[in-house]
């Protein structure tokens, strides 16, 4: 069966239908990761997108959800050049595309990811349509600009817990505040000995602070920042209470509680394999990134915050830290998952900071 991806330039690129039999809008972006497509797909990040892989031949280790980053699949499609019919890896539960499949997710596998990339990193992240309807074409076309924009959406609302949880106990309390958070980073944690409590991301300051903790995690998420106003708030009512590490989304809501801005990139972060330098150290880290929208440096003057890791690809800003109080981010993940550990010492710098 063909499939189609529809973009809203008009380009529609035809491929072969995998997985779910439907039609999906979403953002179009691509990663650029070679292996770590089961956490790609189950990162609550990438919420109302079509993912494209970058490396050609996707699927060759099967599926296994217990390195799952949530309860499920996240993207909204999913799009390779190749999709591995004979997966062999002793873990291995299922085939990629029946996975996919049996979760309703659409596939378009023998698609030209190259030309797809390239158009892309050219003209930026776009809105598209992935369909199995060859005669919907015309009509997805029409209607492309119709589906809604990840700018203007509360993503986090779809992504987050819907009730506070413990998930390991501790000699030391951290309240994470669930943007779209990753197992990994919870994992992280429970290691440095933290007793974790994930709490919702409407979660208000009185709340947060009957839990007692000593510091306060903000976790990755999907979409834009401005769109969470109520946890900017929450944050700002926070800020010099108790120490804060803020990654990807957390590190641009924390800029935004200080007074500092962020914009759209015009094609993101997305994949395993992005250098960045520390300020102090001068050390160059290979980090795993996935985010659309940065800080803007150029707002950073009266916030208190100075930059901490800078992207050695366009030269954006990749960390802060906060002048007066215990606060830093990283708008890499620290935790890989999927990707390189690199930066995981961020996890023990942010609980010798706790009382």
């Amino acid at each position: 069966m063909l499939g189609y991806l529809v973009l809203a330039d008009g380009t529609v690129f035809q491929g072969k239908a995998c997985g779910a039999v439907a039609t999906r809008g979403g953002e179009v972006v691509f990663n650029t990761g070679m292996v770590g497509y089961e956490e790609l797909l189950s990162d609550p990040s990438y919420c109302g997108q079509i993912v494209v892989m970058t490396y050609p031949n996707i699927g060759n280790y099967g599926i296994n959800p217990q390195v799952f980053e949530s309860n499920g699949i996240q993207v909204t499609g999913f799009v390779v050049r190749e999709l591995c019919q004979r997966p062999n890896h002793w873990q291995s539960q299922a085939r990629l595309e029946a996975f996919l499949r049996q979760a309703g997710i659409p596939v378009l596998a023998e698609v030209d990811t190259r030309a797809l990339t390239r158009k892309l990193r050219q003209q930026g992240t776009m809105r598209g349509w992935i369909t199995t309807q060859p005669e919907q074409i015309d009509r997805l076309l029409a209607t492309v600009e119709q589906i809604p924009d990840i700018s203007e959406q509360d993503l986090v609302s779809r992504v987050t817990t819907a009730a506070s949880y413990t998930f390991s106990t501790g000699l030391k309390r951290v309240v994470v505040m669930d943007f779209g958070v990753k197992t990994s980073i919870l994992r992280f944690l429970a290691r440095e000995g933290c007793e974790v409590v994930v709490v919702p991301a409407g979660t208000g300051a009185p709340a947060i602070r009957s839990y007692r903790p000593a510091g306060l995690v903000l976790s990755n998420g999907p979409g834009n920042p401005k769109m969470v106003s109520y946890a900017i708030t929450t944050v700002q009512e926070l800020l010099g209470e108790m120490p804060i590490l803020g990654i990807c989304l957390g590190h641009q809501i924390v800029a935004l509680a200080c007074g500092a801005d962020t914009y759209k990139l015009k094609f993101g972060h997305r994949g395993m394999n992005h250098p960045v330098k520390d300020r102090d150290s001068g050390q160059v880290y290979i980090t795993s990134q996935n985010h659309g929208f940065a800080v803007d440096e150029a707002s950073l003057g009266g916030t208190d915050l100075e930059v901490t890791f800078r992207n050695l690809n366009d030269g954006t800003v990749e960390g802060l830290r906060h002048k007066r109080w215990p606060i830093f981010t990283a708008q890499f993940h620290p935790e890989g998952a999927p990707g390189h550990l690199d930066t995981c010492h961020l996890f023990n710098e942010f609980v010798s900071l706790l009382a």
